[in-house]
């Protein structure tokens, strides 16, 4: 399904500083970058006529891998670099990826990540609607980065660059939404802000992850087992999107780490209530109305409850729980392979916690945390979760 080379290079964007010239109140990371601008994207996708959704997550997944890499140059030098050297840089960060993705689905996934950098025609819409999506992330960023850089002589010229830059995207309906601060502009928002909620929160880690950036590694490892069983395309993007969006409600309720909403009695049931609640109060209500039911669908809502990791269809609006997923793979049945992404959230945490020590720095919590993480791993359509865990622990040293 996936490799521990490239999961390290995913993860490694949660160490990759962000405005790091300018003084800010907090870390900005690449990974919370990428996560809020797949989240954006999504919401301008779903407002647009004829977007391939497979083909705006790999495009997606493509520009991440490639920001990875030349994780040392500048934003505007990049773009820069990219006008005039492009053919060349995009050869050399094929050079440094293709040893971590050459086996993926028996090197599909390296063809058309190489037919993806070489051809600007591949994608281009989904290519405009990622650009969009990246740029109002930057802008969410540079609101916090102006707060603590007024007294900088430059500082309103790239707010001036920042603020005129829009322009560019105003084509798009939800561009144009956002930038009039309609609903949709509070769900942008909301998502953004959960950048601020770490996990692991009760001992130190690094790298630090937010909750935020977490929603992305899981939808990532999503894709990979989506094309690792040969998904449908609908399948594909609901497990993709599913896990973008596993945790917002989070925002409103916060990171309640599982040993706790699980260790007293009925707690994750009230807990489950109240984020329903919070869904239907203050996520739903600034979704556009077309899109509503879709999303409360990738959500996990359905007949009064909410779990976003149960195998489900969705035919002519009736949801229905499923057992054997196989029987539905075509885009009809509208499906989620909610069992899997739970494992794919597991392992996730696990990466957390196995790379925190294998950079020294271990606590109680982690070893545990880990150790009860790969007990639970499972295997799922033939993807064995916990070997992928315990290949991880041996390329990251940290076998115990």
């Amino acid at each position: 399904m996936i490799n521990p080379k490239i999961i390290e290079s995913i993860f490694s964007s949660a160490s990759i500083q962000r405005w790091n010239d300018y003084p800010r109140m907090m870390e900005l990371v690449e990974l919370d970058k990428q996560a809020h601008k797949f989240i954006i994207s999504y919401f301008l996708a779903k407002l647009e006529k004829d977007v391939n959704y497979t083909h705006l997550i790999e495009a997606g997944i493509f520009e991440f891998l490639r920001r990875v890499v030349v994780t040392d140059i500048r934003p505007d030098v990049f773009r820069k670099a990219l006008q005039q050297k492009g053919a060349e840089l995009n050869q050399w960060v094929i050079k440094k990826l293709r040893d971590s993705i050459k086996d993926i689905d028996n090197g599909n996934f390296l063809k058309k990540f190489e037919d993806y950098l070489t051809d600007d025609t591949m994608y281009k819409k989904e290519r405009f609607i990622l650009k969009a999506g990246s740029y109002l992330a930057t802008k969410w960023e540079f609101n916090i980065v102006y707060q603590t850089s007024s007294f900088l002589s430059d500082i309103e010229d790239v707010k001036k660059e920042v603020e005129e830059e829009i322009e560019d995207y105003y084509e798009l309906i939800g561009v144009r939404k956002i930038a009039l601060n309609k609903k949709l502009a509070k769900v942008i928002d909301l998502s953004g802000r959960l950048r601020f909620q770490k996990r692991w929160a009760q001992t130190p880690r690094i790298p630090e992850t937010s909750v935020l950036g977490h929603m992305l590694t899981v939808a990532i490892f999503g894709y990979f087992y989506s094309i690792r069983i040969n998904a449908c395309d609908k399948r594909l993007e609901n497990n993709f999107f599913t896990a973008l969006f596993h945790d917002l409600p989070e925002a409103l309720t916060r990171d309640i780490i599982s040993p706790v909403k699980y260790s007293v009695d009925e707690l994750s049931e009230l807990i489950s209530e109240y984020e329903i609640t919070k869904i239907e109060d203050d996520i739903l209500p600034n979704v556009p109305n077309e899109m509503k039911k879709d999303f409360g669908y990738l959500l996990g809502l359905y007949d009064g409850i909410k779990d976003e990791f149960l195998d489900k269809i969705n035919v002519d609006g009736k949801i229905k729980v499923v057992k054997d997923l196989s029987k539905y793979n075509e885009d009809k049945y509208d499906a989620i392979d909610g069992l899997a992404l739970k494992q794919c959230d597991k392992l996730s945490a696990f990466v957390e916690a196995s790379l925190s020590i294998s950079h020294g720095i271990k606590s109680k919590e982690l070893i545990n945390g880990k150790r009860q993480i790969l007990e639970s791993l499972q295997t799922i359509s033939g993807i064995d979760f916990k070997k992928i865990a315990q290949q991880i622990d041996l390329e990251f040293g940290t076998t115990e």
